[in-house]
């Protein structure tokens, strides 16, 4: 068995703020636990954030207990947990459901669930889908503001792209810009309608974004953000577009709104831990009420970062669409980190989707997979027990971190080789390795969607991260 490390940003994630019961923690756990396994340990963490004062008589966790047991008389407490549905939950790792078992216990939460890709965030958990009533979770969204998906179809053979690479690649590398706080600058930035939001005036908080915004309009960030040409296979003539069985050229883009939503989502996040006093076990899932002055505020806001990602692949899609001379025949776009006006079970809720991808009835979606593994162009089958959600991905089962220490770029070389897939920039910490499987993700999920097409990823484009060498 490999020796048990918790790491002080693994217990930050799980809802345990900074202070000195982090590092009693983790003295606690590896005193104690280094022939126990991982998941039982968190199960005992998630019970000591949750109910502290349990184990105060506790042999190995009372100096932490008597610790996290110190909390102001005006904190809010968590209710008896609702229940919630997991797919796929062999492969949903213990932190993400720890992070929804805390989540789900909020007295505003309705309904819940955890989607086959999920893992470990803060907050709501990355592939977690929580429902509140007239409530707004700034880190039930996420930092990444309006992350999505968008996807072109075009009236181009598959074949034409390996004929014509260097030009497609020219173009993708001519036509994209990637990193983070990477931008464009004078005669090359983009305009769009969207910089004439007015709500980029309804505040002095957000008008200050303005300009940000505004250079990073049409880019893309780090991380697993992407652009990428591949190949579409039509799978079923009901395909919503009319379009024949067969191959096509296709663009595939994922990124979100940039440093804007970057700031919107550490502001009020912040703001809203300072109004809402939540037990520590929770304080990640603070919430603003929707009719509160915060919470209209912090809804504009999302709605407008959400606003500027749509933009920004609009206009990466329009740019590589007029250079490379290809008639549009379809173009899907989705979102995740978002909250939604719903209803469950008839009433009127708030659905947060944290790295979820929406999939009500015949609501058309995409869902990637990694560098190497394919993507696919789905049907929502609108099931309830989801609320309407489905997986954003394949899902991490590597931390960027892990993934830099195992995977060499040299192992990198060879899985792009042997998928005929060729990466511009990437890192490790994106190898395929460090994702799930893809086809397991979507064998878990066949009562939420339906698969209209498969996208396999032929050329990649994405920011240098970096990684080792050897």
């Amino acid at each position: 068995m490999k020796p048990l490390i918790i790491t002080g940003k693994e217990l930050l994630q799980l809802g345990f703020t900074s202070s000195p019961a982090i590092a009693v923690l983790m003295q606690t756990a590896e005193q104690y636990f280094q022939e126990t396994e991982r998941g039982t340990v968190f199960n005992q963490l998630m019970n000591l954030l949750t109910s502290p004062g349990d184990f105060i008589n506790d042999p190995v966790w009372q100096k932490a207990a008597v610790q996290l047991s110190q909390k102001p008389d005006d904190t809010i407490q968590l209710n008896d947990p609702v229940l919630y549905n997991a797919y796929g939950s062999a492969n949903i790792e213990p932190g993400a459901r720890i992070q929804m078992d805390i989540a789900i216990r909020l007295p505003v939460a309705v309904a819940g669930a955890l989607m086959p890709d999920a893992h470990q965030g803060y907050g709501l958990p990355i592939g977690g889908v929580l429902a509140t009533r007239n409530a707004v979770i700034p880190y039930g969204v996420g930092v990444d503001i309006g992350c999505r998906m968008c996807l072109s179809i075009y009236d181009i053979p598959g074949e034409h792209l390996e004929a014509n690479f260097a030009q497609y690649k020219r173009e993708l590398i001519a036509q994209t810009k990637f990193g983070a706080g990477a931008g464009f600058h004078g005669q090359y930035k983009a305009d769009h309608a969207v910089l004439d939001n007015a709500g980029f005036k309804a505040t002095h908080f957000i008008s200050q974004l303005k300009d940000k915004a505004y250079s990073q309009l049409g880019s893309s960030g780090g991380g697993n953000h992407f652009v990428e040409f591949g190949i579409i296979e039509i799978l079923q003539t009901d395909n919503d577009f009319g379009l024949p069985l067969g191959n096509y050229l296709a663009l595939l883009s994922h990124s979100g709104s940039r440093g804007m939503g970057a700031v919107i989502a550490n502001h009020y996040t912040k703001l809203a831990k300072s109004v809402c006093k939540l037990q520590q076990a929770a304080v990640n899932v603070a919430y603003f009420d929707l009719n509160s002055a915060e919470g209209q505020e912090y809804w504009l806001a999302m709605n407008l970062a959400g606003d500027y990602a749509s933009a920004c692949h609009e206009i990466i899609h329009k740019k590589i669409t007029g250079a490379i001379g290809g008639q549009l025949l379809a173009r899907v776009e989705n979102h995740h980190n978002f909250a939604w006006k719903e209803q469950v079970n008839g009433e009127d809720v708030i659905v947060h989707r944290k790295g979820a991808t929406p999939a009500g009835k015949n609501v058309l979606g995409i869902i990637p997979g990694s560098m190497t593994a394919p993507g696919f162009l789905v049907r929502g089958k609108g099931n309830e027990g989801s609320l309407n959600s489905a997986s954003h991905g394949a899902g991490r089962q590597m931390s960027r971190t892990k993934a830099n220490q195992l995977v060499t770029k040299q192992d990198l070389r060879q899985q792009l080789l042997a998928s005929g897939v060729t990466l511009i920039g990437g890192g490790t910490d994106e190898a395929p390795d460090a994702y799930k499987d893809i086809n397991l993700i979507m064998q878990a999920q066949q009562d939420l969607v339906e698969v209209l097409a498969r996208f396999n990823p032929k050329l990649v484009r994405m920011a240098d991260d970096g990684s080792r060498e050897d």
